[in-house]
């Protein structure tokens, strides 16, 4: 079995080797310069590291781990359009470095090439990778729309945040995983749960990162810390400090919520995070989707072995986000 850092290679290479088109050039440098950018490109590794699982040529997959990259990339470049955000990965957005239109034309026809690289799969049912694929592609997009909608909202219960985060995130994690054990060779019963590992490792994910936003320190997180609670992000954090707030501390924390003083607000919160012991909630229920997500990995049945790469990469993540 190859390892992480063969397989980001893998895929680098056919990153660096794959052309979308040439002209209009408008149109087409914008997606060649979203795909330089770099990043982890976990979840097209983890279509290889699936194939691999099953004992098949991770070559067999990069077509569709690439298609999955492509899909991904797609969501960022319309996201950063919603979020009007001028930088990704440290590099100007492609709606600020071009303009609005140019940037809604590409990440539609990022769609449309991510759906080309799947069906380039060789010896597999593409029926089902279209399938798979599809039904991650539209519950991200259902994922976006429902955080969008908490926006306006001061109800947000757990159950609805835990569930805009699986759709929004997780699924496609999940996805990327099933599709490479499809193309390994695997039975449906092995690749949902496969899909089940990575869908709660994506959840836990996203609940260290709000964990993260707030107790983290910079150079981990990337970003300021305290940035969703300036911007009254509804994260699991403040939705379970609304749900257990004492009315005693009830109008301090709506005083807090419309607070302008950035660094009065940030402190004020994480003080009655920490009154409320918010941290170590939202750190249990990471553990309860990763008990789950292991669960999953045990039901396959293949050598410990060979699920070992999967697993330490799931924690290896882990630890660099703790």
């Amino acid at each position: 079995m190859q390892n992480y850092s063969e397989l980001h290679q893998l895929i680098s290479l056919k990153i660096a080797n794959t052309t979308y088109g040439t002209h209009p050039k408008e149109l087409y440098e914008p997606i060649n310069y979203m795909m330089s950018l770099g990043g982890k490109r976990l979840r097209p590794i983890l279509t290889l590291m699936a194939c691999d699982l099953f004992g098949k040529d991770v070559n067999n997959a990069l077509d569709a781990a690439l298609a999955i990259e492509v899909f991904h990339n797609f969501t960022l470049v319309h996201d950063d359009i919603m979020d009007n955000a001028p930088l990704r990965r440290g590099q100007e957005t492609i709606y600020k470095k071009w303009n609005m239109p140019v940037a809604i034309l590409c990440g539609d026809l990022m769609m449309i090439k991510s759906i080309d690289l799947l069906a380039q799969t060789q010896n597999t049912n593409l029926a089902i990778l279209i399938q798979v694929f599809n039904d991650a592609a539209a519950k991200v997009c259902e994922g976006q729309q429902i955080d969008m909608n908490f926006e306006t909202r001061t109800d947000v219960s757990h159950d609805e945040y835990i569930h805009m985060i699986t759709l929004k995130t997780a699924v496609l994690l999940g996805a990327a995983l099933e599709v490479g054990a499809i193309i390994g060779g695997a039975n449906e019963i092995e690749a949902k749960h496969l899909y089940n590992f990575g869908k709660n490792i994506g959840i836990a994910f996203q609940i260290q990162d709000d964990i993260l936003d707030s107790f983290g320190e910079g150079h981990q997180v990337g970003k300021l810390i305290g940035g969703d609670i300036a911007a009254n992000k509804k994260t699991l954090l403040l939705i379970e400090l609304m749900a257990v707030v004492h009315k005693d501390d009830k109008a301090l924390l709506n005083q807090l919520l419309s607070e302008q003083h950035q660094e009065k607000k940030i402190n004020g919160v994480l003080d009655l995070y920490a009154k409320y012991q918010i941290k170590e909630f939202a750190e249990n229920l990471k553990k309860q989707y990763l008990s789950e997500a292991y669960l999953h990995m045990q039901s396959i049945s293949i050598a410990e072995e060979r699920k070992a790469l999967l697993i330490d990469t799931a924690n290896e993540l882990m630890g660099r986000m703790s």
